[in-house]
């Protein structure tokens, strides 16, 4: 290999490495430039929140792609999650033969919402780890049970006014959406905590190092001496809760649920996971780079719509930059094969 060949496959690679940020400056610049005030504070912070739910759920995504699954249901158990929530404020449990209703705090119905989106998780997990249902048709049906479930809970209807009612001891509801914490969104302090979370669950822990070694070979990982179905059914579940907590801040934010919450949700988790880096093969992926691609897709979305771009144009370019990421990752992968090939060789 020459030095010329050697040093240009370096600027290609480092080039690919560096596409989210390249791309992220490039959608700020745009818009910037072509939509008035678009870098306004207020602005900011409307597009961290749209961000932040984004990037909640291609987190859990990121995990999932890495052992070379896929999650397709997260839209769902964000509408479902949703719909629990406020069910538990609007209503509670009802035990109707003796004639009693169990009522709850809302540190109480966040929990039972978050174990919900955990056990979801679980039952995507177990078909995927014990019937070996292939990943793509296992949350699919799920994706269709769940959204079942969240219109069956209310025949379709919304679920409004969750302020909850001092005498029960449920009010606080709207904070998770609404509150502020040095001027700075409650939404977005919880996805920093979730974020740097899981990247050191990704980078530091044992379990990290088992979920890239479970993508990379899930074979060789085996034989290695990780329990690959734990692995998986891990991954699953956390996606499940990253989902809850998007149902919350959701029904939070308009202090209401309705059971459509999330529809598409899953095409812009995966799309900030690809975008970020996270390979579809498996094995490869960054949560830091999932957060950045959640942040192109974010104000990507946001642009558009002040642009007064039209919703079926702006599902179209979403599309393409789907497609757009794949390639490129393919790109770079060619391009580590040469590099590797050309190292051999020499």
């Amino acid at each position: 290999m020459t030095p010329a060949a050697g040093s240009n496959i370096s600027i290609k690679m480092l080039l690919l490495r560096l596409r989210t940020f390249i791309a992220l400056f490039a959608v700020i610049v745009f818009f910037s430039l072509t939509v008035p005030n678009f870098l306004s504070e207020a602005n900011l912070i409307i597009m961290s929140k749209h961000v932040a739910l984004n990037a909640f759920l291609a987190i859990g995504m990121t995990f999932v792609i890495i052992t070379g699954g896929i999650d397709l249901s997260v839209g769902s158990i964000v509408g479902l999650a949703g719909m629990v929530a406020g069910a538990l404020i609007l209503y509670g449990i009802d035990l109707g033969p003796i004639g009693y209703t169990i009522w709850f705090n809302i540190p109480e119905v966040i929990l039972i919402t978050l174990v919900l989106g955990v056990l979801i998780g679980a039952v995507n997990g177990w078909l995927i780890t014990r019937l070996n249902v292939a990943p793509f048709i296992a949350t699919l049906g799920m994706l269709y049970v769940a959204r079942g479930a969240a219109l069956l809970s209310s025949n379709g209807a919304t679920f409004p006014n969750l302020i909850g009612k001092p005498s029960l001891g449920n009010t606080g509801f709207p904070v998770i959406g609404a509150g502020t914490v040095l001027g700075i969104p409650l939404s977005i302090w919880i996805l920093v905590v979730v974020g740097l979370g899981a990247a050191y669950l990704a980078a530091k822990t044992p379990l990290g190092r088992q979920i890239y070694a479970v993508g990379g070979n899930e074979r060789a990982a085996a034989l290695s001496g990780v329990r690959v179905n734990r692995v998986k059914m891990f991954v699953y579940m956390f996606s499940g809760f990253c989902a809850a907590i998007v149902g919350l801040i959701i029904s939070s934010q308009l202090v209401a649920s309705h059971p459509a919450t999330g529809e598409t949700f899953e095409l812009n988790a995966i799309a900030a996971a690809v975008l970020g880096g996270t390979s579809m093969s498996g094995g490869r992926g960054k949560i830091g780079g999932t957060i950045v691609g959640a942040f192109v897709i974010g104000v990507l979305s946001d642009g558009l719509v002040m642009m007064g771009i039209s919703a079926f144009w702006q599902m179209v370019i979403k599309g393409l930059v789907i497609i757009a990421a794949v390639v490129v990752d393919q790109l770079q992968r060619d391009l580590q094969r040469r590099a590797a090939l050309q190292q051999q060789r020499a």
